[in-house]
């Protein structure tokens, strides 16, 4: 009998140990969960927060059960960063619990407290994990350690009131700016369009030309007004706001690039506006012609803001951290340079005579215009496709149909249409326009046209990829650094890319000197960019910095580059 008891002792952890092995062996080598962490911006400043995300890559056969106490994210104890309450996603709700399958995202709030010191910090950050199989037995809880640098800067302070002088000095250059505008190649076009208009109406009187330019006048500065109360409205809201930023929303460039797409269509006479009635027709062009100066104007606006001209990326950059009384102001004279030429026109009309007279040529002219226009449409294709990749074909689909709907608009809605038959024909061609740009233009089904992640950042032959990190590291080691700021939709850093930075002279000067070439892609938005940008003073791109070894400050360059300009500089190093 006592022998019997020994071997019931024996027996009984014997028996729990073999158990315990033989269900750890089922599993084999638990299944491990990829992490990686990333933060908003680059840097951080005392008293401020950023957003630091945690990402997990779960295996497949595996998913993750929202249970707080085994899956969360934390960072070591340390007396600079502070982090707050972790967000947890919607997950795959089965049976009343939480899962995650493939990949999901944490995120907190990540704050420099207010007596950081200014430096670099390596900062450990611990995911913890516990995954389940199918049948719902979940393996043994898993910590992995991310490392992860932040740099803390000086806080800002607060700027010193601003002399009449210094404010003067930056409308001037605002104004200035404006008027080169005028000879960038991205408004140039849109200009001669006008100046067909400005032909037919050098037959009318002094009164309508001055009204007709004063019109085009009025649509540059309500856009422009409009334009400063978006800045100040998004500027209030702590984002970092730039010339163009509105060219990094694919929505707005696809709704200018239909906009000019149709306004070209006009130029062939596939179309045109007519009114409902000959007394109708009278008034409707008695009044077109200011409208059409108005929109004019307007659309003169649009597409000058992929450009930045000489004066104005310094006026902008510096309006852009001034309060909104000063952005009003700043944006108002830009507006009034851009229509400098027309308002001299409007005053003094008798410039008109040196234009030639009407006649059979204006219409060839006119479809010269409209080729001008279509290539600004296709221009803005090729914006689109570094957004949106492969959905650039919905788009192109899209224009398609608005073809369709304006070719149905002037076939059958023309002056001797019946007014029933007019309005039947409008509705038709509106709701063929409408119901079209929601089937093509529908990016959130299973197709991933690549709205939602950032174009990856092109590195051209002997360019590499900007970073801060390449910066620092570059300049520690003595090198020049040239960094290239630019986006496909910015018409001057093509300009400058083919005249001037790939040039063989210009090459050959970087490559003699061992320079090191650094390209940042700003088409969509990138916080640490438009970081660099505005601690460069400007305002968008393009933007071109040289560091030179043993300089703390860089060489900021104009917004359009000569050969001889950047060899000079160069030669400095």
């Amino acid at each position: 009998m006592r022998n019997i008891r020994i071997y019931q002792y024996l027996f009984i952890p014997l028996f729990i140990l073999l158990s315990s092995a033989a269900l750890l062996a089922q599993f084999d080598e638990p299944p491990k969960a990829e992490t990686a962490a990333s933060v908003g911006t680059w840097s951080l400043v005392p008293g401020k927060e950023t957003t630091l995300s945690v990402t997990y890559l779960i295996p497949d056969g595996v998913k993750q059960t929202l249970q707080e106490e085994y899956f969360y994210f934390s960072i070591e104890e340390n007396e600079q960063f502070t982090l707050g309450e972790i967000k947890y996603p919607d997950g795959k709700i089965e049976d009343g619990v939480v899962y995650y399958y493939d990949s999901v995202t944490l995120t907190a709030p990540l704050r420099a407290v207010d007596t950081a010191a200014p430096g670099e910090y390596d900062v450990k950050v611990t995911a913890a994990y516990q995954l389940c199989n199918a049948e719902g037995v979940c393996f043994f809880p898993e910590q992995t350690e991310i490392g992860l640098t932040l740099q803390v800067t000086e806080a800002v302070q607060a700027p010193e009131p601003l002399g009449i002088l210094t404010i003067l000095r930056f409308i001037l250059f605002a104004f200035i700016g404006g008027v080169l505008l005028n000879i960038m190649p991205c408004v140039f076009p849109l200009l001669s369009v006008r100046a067909l208009s400005l032909v037919r109406e050098s037959q009318n009187d002094r009164k309508r030309i001055f009204l007709g330019s004063m019109s085009y006048t009025g649509g540059i500065l309500v856009s422009f007004i409009i334009l400063a109360v978006i800045v100040v409205a998004v500027k209030a809201s702590g984002e970092l706001v730039g010339w163009g930023f509105q060219f990094q929303n694919p929505g707005f460039v696809i709704a200018l690039t239909a906009i000019i797409y149709v306004f070209a269509l006009s130029m062939f006479d596939l179309y045109v506006i007519t009114a409902p009635g000959s007394t109708a027709a009278a008034k409707a062009s008695s009044r077109g012609g200011y409208a059409g100066s108005f929109l004019t104007g307007v659309f003169a606006v649009l597409v000058a803001t992929p450009c930045t001209a000489p004066f104005l990326g310094s006026a902008l950059g510096f309006a852009f951290s001034q309060p909104p009384l000063v952005i009003f102001l700043i944006f108002i004279f830009v507006g009034v340079g851009l229509a400098l030429p027309f308002i001299l026109l409007g005053i003094w009309p008798g410039i008109i005579k040196r234009i030639p007279k009407p006649g059979p040529w204006m219409n060839t002219f006119k479809e010269v215009m409209g080729f001008l226009l279509i290539g600004t449409a296709i221009y803005l294709l090729n914006t689109l496709y570094s957004q949106l990749g492969g959905g650039v074909i919905r788009v192109i689909i899209f224009l398609a149909i608005l073809t369709f709907s304006v070719w149905l608009y002037g076939r059958f809605a023309g002056l001797n249409a019946s007014r029933r038959r007019r309005w039947l024909v409008i509705a038709a061609a509106i709701v063929i326009s409408v119901a079209g740009g929601i089937y093509t233009l529908d990016f959130n089904g299973t197709e991933n046209p690549g709205v939602q992640t950032k174009t990856a950042q092109k590195a051209k032959d002997g360019w590499e990829t900007f970073s801060p990190e390449l910066v620092e590291k570059y300049r520690n080691e003595g090198y020049p650094v040239f960094i290239d700021f630019y986006a496909e939709w910015c018409t001057n850093c093509k300009v400058n890319e083919a005249r001037v930075l790939s040039t063989d002279e210009v090459l050959s000067a970087f490559k003699e000197k061992d320079v090191k070439l650094l390209i940042g892609d700003f088409t969509l938005n990138d916080p640490v960019i438009a970081e660099w940008i505005k601690k460069f003073g400007k305002a968008g791109v393009p933007v071109y910095a040289l560091y030179l070894p043993g300089e703390t400050e860089p060489i900021i360059f104009p917004e359009l580059l000569s050969k001889n300009m950047v060899i000079e500089a160069i030669s400095g190093s």
